[in-house]
């Protein structure tokens, strides 16, 4: 479980990392990509590009 929790921790810190560069190429701003004002606080819930994220990733992991 360890494992799991250190695999979740290093992927989060990638893509915040990269998130600069992957709003610039699109995602974050894909259809389905819910950007809403709740209690003075901006809150962005990006399912789309989640989706589109995993795919991706399944692809890579199939083929290597």
């Amino acid at each position: 479980m360890l494992r799991w929790l250190l695999v979740i921790l290093l992927a989060l810190i990638v893509f915040n990392g990269l998130s600069a560069w992957l709003h610039r190429i699109g995602l974050g701003r894909l259809p389905g990509d819910f950007h809403f004002k709740l209690g003075g606080r901006q809150w962005h819930l990006p399912l789309a590009s989640a989706v589109l994220l995993s795919f991706l990733a399944m692809l890579i992991g199939k083929f290597v």
